[in-house]
């Protein structure tokens, strides 16, 4: 990837994370699935770290619960970020994410 390439796709994502929307954190979370990689890993968990709309927020609890494994730990380190330790308890005790993801440093 050229860097034009890598720059324009560090712009969208942020401009994801910032805008919040549903759609955005849908597509930030498929980036996850479609490219496992260090790259677009540490770029979505910047990406996630910037979303701060209730409708954001409210899509990252959905994949607290029902994503996948991998989503469901970016949403957990997303909300373990923000201080929600009520919603990982929860996870934790429907056995979404494991005691280590939620609670580690």
């Amino acid at each position: 990837m050229g860097n034009n390439q890598a720059l324009a796709r560090y712009d969208e994502f942020v401009a994801r994370g910032i805008s919040g929307e549903k759609i955005d954190v849908d597509r930030l979370m498929e980036a996850l699935l479609a490219r496992d990689d260090l790259a677009t890993s540490r770029l979505v968990d910047f990406a996630l770290s910037l979303v701060n709309t209730r409708e954001g927020i409210a899509r990252l609890n959905d994949y607290l619960f029902t994503g996948t494994q991998m989503q469901r730990n970016y949403a957990a380190l997303y909300f373990k970020r923000k201080g929600h330790v009520d919603l990982l308890d929860d996870a934790v005790a429907q056995g979404m994410i494991d005691r280590e993801q939620a609670y580690s440093k």
